[in-house]
């Protein structure tokens, strides 16, 4: 909560930092006064209704990733409304709702985002890994990286789309399922909750692998054809799988499920070791292992449209900002069903 006007440049705020990287939870993350960040040329300081916790954001203060600035507010799936408008910013006013995502600025000149590919820009920077995310009551973000939201959503529901939808959204085509398929989900968190239903909306058969069987269920629910543990073998050859769970163990078991021509995408950011692949199993007849790095702001815009839409079941499991370290201790013990919002 702000202490003090905004506008006179005196305000404090809260706001959770990683501090000890580690599997310690308590100690990596710590809740602290901090100054509300200033709009700089082209930004907007954005007050947070709501923020999603993000398994990135468990690798993050886990030490899995390294951070990329000391310190730094973890949250990159925020929903909140405008405050203040930076010099030279069009398009937006004070009390707007707008969404803060993964993706935070690109160079824009290389020939990655000159040709469409900016998710691969070397100079991009990142929310909550190179610069101050949503697990505070505000922060800031480039006007042209903000999102408009769609409505008929709650802001707990909006939250998750914002990268478990929009990576999702991006896993499932670089899948390249074909139209009617056999689609196959490994792990069934936040994101694989939603990708399910935008692949289901879209005529095909879709194959839950998970270890919880409190995501079995849901799975079913939501209308998945088949839903079993995560080293089972699917009850029918897969036209493509998307792997959301970190473990690199399952790659050739997901790559082994395919039929011919076949693709496996991998969706994290973060992965075990994969151990080594046979290729005459697991390679052979064309069988295609991709990776999913990041999203552009074009993914991000598509997913945001068809969730206006096709209207999704977010699953959520909502905390108050004040929780931020249980809800990261609980994602990673995996007592969380479909995503953890922060709500302010």
């Amino acid at each position: 909560m702000l202490d003090a006007d905004v506008d006179g440049g005196e305000a404090s705020m809260l706001g959770w930092q990683v501090r000890e990287p580690g599997p310690d939870l308590a100690r990596a993350v710590r809740r602290v006064p901090m100054p509300v960040p200033r709009p700089g040329p082209g930004e907007l300081l954005v007050a947070v209704d709501a923020c999603g916790v993000c398994r990135t954001d468990l690798h993050v203060a886990a030490g899995e990733l390294p951070v990329h600035r000391a310190s730094v507010v973890p949250g990159h799936e925020v929903v909140g409304h405008v405050l203040e408008l930076g010099d030279g910013v069009t398009g937006f006013r004070p009390g707007d709702r707008v969404g803060v995502a993964w993706l935070r600025e690109t160079c824009g000149q290389c020939r990655y985002c000159r040709s469409g590919a900016e998710n691969l820009c070397a100079r991009s920077r990142y929310t909550g890994w190179d610069a101050d995310g949503g697990y505070a009551d505000c922060t800031t973000v480039r006007a042209d990286f903000a999102y408009v939201l769609p409505d008929g959503y709650p802001v707990v529901e909006l939250a998750p789309l914002l990268c478990a939808g929009i990576i999702g959204f991006r896993a499932l085509r670089r899948a390249e399922l074909p139209a009617g398929g056999r689609l196959g989900i490994y792990g069934f968190g936040a994101s694989a909750h939603l990708t399910a239903q935008i692949a289901m909306a879209q005529g095909a058969r879709v194959h839950v692998l998970t270890r919880s069987t409190s995501a079995q269920k849901l799975a079913l629910e939501l209308g998945a054809t088949s839903a079993g543990a995560a080293d089972d073998a699917p009850p029918e050859p897969l036209d493509a799988a998307i792997l959301f769970a970190p473990v690199g163990e399952l790659v050739p078991v997901a790559l082994r499920a395919l039929d011919r021509g076949g693709t496996l995408a991998v969706a994290g950011i973060y992965l075990t070791e994969i151990p080594p692949l046979h290729y005459d199993r697991e390679l052979f007849q064309e069988r295609t292992l991709r990776s999913v790095t990041s999203n552009t702001r074009m993914d991000g815009q598509d997913l945001l449209a068809f969730a206006a839409t096709h209207h999704l079941a977010v699953a959520t499991t909502a905390y108050p900002m004040a929780g931020a370290a249980q809800a990261l201790a609980d994602l990673a013990a995996d007592r969380v069903n479909g995503a953890a919002v922060l709500v302010c």
